[in-house]
């Protein structure tokens, strides 16, 4: 059965002056998510550099997302133009713009303090910790936000959005518990990864305690697919997060002109003597200078054939060593206009550049959403990506940090837990926590009642534990950066940030 796009689970009486039709129900769904605290809270979130060491313009999650819904628009309304050849296309599989919109406005609200990293803690400590299967995961947080934890009068939990935005928010259309046995010896949905003990699922859409709510707004579409407007969401994000923290990092004056350049003109001028050496070789710590770019080959040949061309990936090293390389990051920025206008017009140009390169993807590729970056387009974003990750991500000053911030959610976790379940202290707990702890355990009470296939059905004596374990994550997950580090040094006995907290609690 297809569901109407524009259905709700809890059906909202329109007033005599509302426009009825289905578009004014998607903007009604994108000021819902743009007025919601959650929303809010992004702008005190690290995306990858954290501002106070680094200064007040540097993306944090807000920014990052406000951006990433600029993008995804300009896809969704290039798609649909008249003059469009992917127009037909696009209104078949359902292109609305603001649709478009609210997911890519929405799609960062679970991401809970300190960017990439607390999601991976939080995953640990709630699977090993807390015994909660399905873990921690951005995405399916997002999902949980939206339909369970944020609020609006329309409905007793939750925002209360149409199907078409819980569906386009759904970048991984499935749980941690779904069986990938259908998908046999063949190539994975990006999101799912082999292992030696079979098929692991580390990015989902949904715990399974809210798996009902994703097969109600999903029903009629092809398992494991994600909606048009969903792919499209994805792209932008792809886009706007290979360009902006190229953007951070050289605002920063962390990314190295002559390292990029070396590794760059390593695989240029050696390429042919790299593709002899083993996997063992490329790896080792006296690797000849661009290994790292001939690893990154060989990782899209393996993993997507469907697209990976090396013509395509030696061209697209060619454009980003020279616009990149021997472009932006032959001079240092030092903030005069003369650098703010060369960062603008990098900037500028490769978004309207891969703003134009969408395109529908080929027929039955489960790597893929339903539209995708063309080819050239496909590797030059890929290779825009390495120069962050590999440049900066593993610098030993920043993973240093990070594992400092590691123990400060750790302790923040086992520190909230250990109060909520403290017989004698337990109805002191912040009221928001006592809250969400009662949110979590009605949900794995109606798990039990309900079923929802693939989910393991909790036992009636572990309803309430795992609704702590859960109302502590969703506690912690929404908490800003600095509120993170004020509750992990209160529930240390350190009191110098105790009146930061106040009523955030």
């Amino acid at each position: 059965m297809t569901i109407d796009r524009a259905s709700r689970l809890v059906p909202e009486p329109r007033s005599s002056a509302e426009v009825t039709g289905e578009h004014s129900q998607f903007r009604l769904d994108l000021e819902r998510i743009r007025f919601s605290p959650y929303f809010s809270r992004l702008s005190a979130v690290t995306q990858v550099i954290a501002q106070p060491g680094a200064g007040p313009l540097i993306h944090n999650r807000l920014t990052h997302s406000i951006k990433v819904t600029a993008v995804a628009r300009a896809i969704a309304v290039k798609l649909t133009d008249a003059a469009s050849p992917a127009r037909d296309f696009a209104l078949e599989h359902g292109c609305d713009a603001v649709v478009v919109q609210a997911a890519a406005s929405a799609h960062d609200l679970g991401h809970p303090p300190f960017g990439h990293l607390g999601e991976r803690v939080l995953d640990r400590l709630a699977r090993e910790t807390l015994g909660l299967v399905d873990g921690f995961e951005g995405n399916a947080q997002s999902y949980r936000i939206l339909t369970a934890l944020d609020v609006s009068e329309a409905a007793p939990r939750g925002l209360n959005l149409t199907a078409a935005v819980r569906t386009a928010v759904a970048k991984y259309p499935w749980t941690r518990y779904i069986d990938a046995t259908s998908f046999g010896d063949g190539p994975l949905p990006r999101g799912l990864r082999r292992t030696a003990q079979g098929v692991d699922v580390p990015k989902y859409s949904a715990y399974g305690i809210d798996a009902l709510d994703l097969e109600q707004a999903r029903a009629g579409l092809p398992p494991m697919q994600q909606s048009l407007e969903c792919s499209i969401m994805d792209i932008a994000d792809d886009v706007a997060y290979s360009i902006h923290d190229v953007d951070d990092f050289y605002r920063a004056g962390v990314l190295s002109q002559g390292a990029v350049a070396r590794e760059f003109r390593g695989w240029i001028e050696g390429g042919s003597q790299l593709r002899q050496l083993d996997e063992a070789a490329l790896g080792a710590r006296t690797a000849p200078a661009g290994s790292a770019l001939e690893a990154l080959r060989r990782k899209f040949a393996r993993d997507d054939p469907w697209v990976a061309d090396d013509d395509a990936f030696a061209d697209a090293v060619d454009v980003v060593a020279d616009d990149l390389v021997d472009g932006l990051l032959a001079t240092p920025f030092d903030g005069s206009i003369a650098s703010e206008r060369a960062l603008s017009s990098f900037t500028n140009r490769w978004i309207s550049h891969l703003q134009s390169s969408v395109v529908p993807a080929p027929r039955d590729v489960v790597r893929s959403g339903l539209v995708t970056l063309d080819r050239q387009a496909w590797h030059e974003v890929e290779i825009l990506k390495f120069v962050h990750r590999h440049f900066i991500l593993d610098r030993a000053d920043i993973v240093m940090y990070q594992r400092g911030l590691s123990r400060v959610l750790a302790r923040a976790v086992k520190g909230l837990t250990a109060w909520a379940t403290d017989e004698h202290d337990r109805d002191r707990v912040p009221q928001r926590l006592k809250e969400l702890v009662e949110i979590a355990t009605d949900g794995y009470a109606a798990v039990r009642h309900e079923r929802p296939a693939d989910v393991p059905i909790p036992a009636a004596g572990d309803v309430r534990r795992l609704g702590v374990g859960r109302g502590v994550i969703d506690y912690v997950a929404s908490l800003s950066d600095d509120q993170a580090l004020a509750v992990s040094e209160a529930l240390d006995g350190r009191p110098d940030k105790l009146w930061d907290i106040g009523q955030n609690l």
